[in-house]
């Protein structure tokens, strides 16, 4: 190696397994390179003062393309992503719910030049035939997604029919990616709410109660400890959720847990003031900061975040009753920033960060250590953060089509200064830079 196509000098490089003080050497949009090496380059970025971490791996974000891209589309979704830090995610929108081979081919097709970032695809679990599961685990899909109960128009998947997908495709490998709320305990909280001519915020978390959320999640977890299927329960809001994956992990069962921003930073009492705004399921469950400290003690070897990206413009968020507006938060534009002011803030190491939202999801899905390493033989996906910059979120820093977010007004430290995809500058200061196309669709590596 005699000449490399870019150094990054002088930073200090952030993965997984720690740091250390040194260069970055990218060739052919590859990591080629650790340390101090004695190579020329054609180009040099100065990295003094500024934390070189791996790309982000973004494993749950709902883009709405092609159906409801008033919401959200490809290319202005991965360009919020790109913007903050995350070079890979995977879509699985709803409203193009992918349920077989064909399916799966025809939504790749057509997101194949409207990414700025790679991205893989996720395929819901099957309405017909488990046979299905088959078709879409060959054309590369990242997970399979399941609902246990009827949500964004999906309907729920019966005991029944998960444990049969489940047992005979979980020596595949491929993740089941479980929505868990009881379909009975929510379907009948609605019917009491609904009958008391109850409209406010404060319906959310009583109609997807607690106890919906973790009575789902002890039969998923019973389901893949028969099975042996890689699963993971999807936005984790509560600590009692933590736990039962936790024991399961402990008795050797193949179960992890995701968890967002918004199950830590919002307040479950906000659904009072801003109703529609905080319409999201599970809602978040915090009340006291003794909450806050109990959900980051979850936060161990056997989870992940991600940013449940699921936008709706504050037009469409006031545009009916609290029961009628799409479910959901934008969270791209913020997912990251949160979790360098975590770090900031001491909650978690650097380390850490690029553990829980790089290599694990990276792991989990397949995607590694093509992903959410710095290690040699790794796409060259870089982010360089300034670690103490320190500035106040607003409305306007949204990329994404929601056009606001839940954090305005919030502080945070800690900012991405630059981004690369496979070496090449996709995002600087915040603002994207590169085109539709420049990210491609992944298959995972199982």
């Amino acid at each position: 190696m005699k000449k490399v196509d870019l150094v990054i000098k002088n930073g200090r490089i952030i993965m997984a397994d720690g740091e250390m003080e040194g260069n970055v050497y990218v060739q052919s949009g590859k990591i080629a390179g650790l340390g101090h090496l004695d190579v020329a380059a054609e180009k040099s970025i100065d990295a003094s003062n500024l934390l070189v971490m791996p790309g982000m791996f973004e494993a749950h974000a709902h883009l709405m393309d092609p159906a409801e891209t008033d919401r959200e589309d490809m290319p202005t979704g991965t360009a919020a992503a790109a913007a903050q830090g995350v070079t890979t995610l995977i879509e699985h929108s709803h409203c193009t719910a992918v349920r077989s081979g064909a399916e799966f081919v025809l939504k790749k097709e057509y997101l194949e030049n409207r990414s700025v970032i790679d991205f893989g695809i996720g395929a819901h679990f099957p309405t017909d035939s488990i046979d299905r599961i088959g078709e879409v685990i060959r054309e590369g899909a990242a997970f399979i997604k399941v609902f246990t109960c009827t949500t964004h128009g999906i309907p729920g998947v019966a005991t029944g029919d998960l444990y049969a997908g489940m047992s005979r495709y979980g020596d595949t490998r491929i993740p089941f990616l479980i929505h868990a709320e009881d379909d009975s305990l929510t379907a009948s909280a609605e019917k009491q709410l609904r009958s008391a001519v109850r409209s406010d915020g404060g319906i959310i978390p009583q109609w997807r109660n607690l106890l919906a959320e973790t009575v789902a999640a002890q039969s998923v977890v019973t389901i893949a400890e028969a099975s042996g299927a890689l699963t993971i329960l999807a936005h984790c809001s509560h600590p009692e959720v933590f736990k039962i994956a936790e024991k399961a992990r402990q008795r050797g069962v193949r179960v992890w847990t995701e968890t967002c921003p918004q199950y830590i930073a919002l307040k479950e009492d906000d659904v009072l003031t801003e109703g529609a705004f905080r319409k999201f399921t599970p809602p978040n469950r915090i009340q006291s900061e003794a909450d806050v400290e109990a959900i980051w003690g979850c936060i161990g070897d056997g989870a992940y975040f991600a940013s449940d990206h699921a936008p709706s413009t504050r037009a469409q968020k006031k545009g009916g009753s609290v029961w009628e507006v799409p479910f959901g938060l934008p969270g791209l534009d913020t997912t990251f920033r949160f979790l360098l002011d975590s770090a900031a803030k001491g909650r978690i190491s650097y380390p850490m960060l690029v553990e829980l939202y790089s290599r694990r999801p990276a792991r989990l899905y397949g995607y590694y250590p093509r992903k959410g390493t710095l290690l040699p033989g790794a796409d060259a996906d870089i982010v360089l953060v300034d670690p103490d910059s320190e500035y106040e979120m607003t409305d306007e820093m949204v990329i994404s089509k929601a056009g606001w977010t839940p954090y305005a007004g919030r502080t945070f430290r800690g900012r991405a200064k630059a981004v690369f995809l496979r070496g090449k500058k996709i995002a600087e200061n915040g603002a994207c830079v590169a085109k539709p196309g420049t990210g491609k669709f992944l298959a995972p590596h199982r």
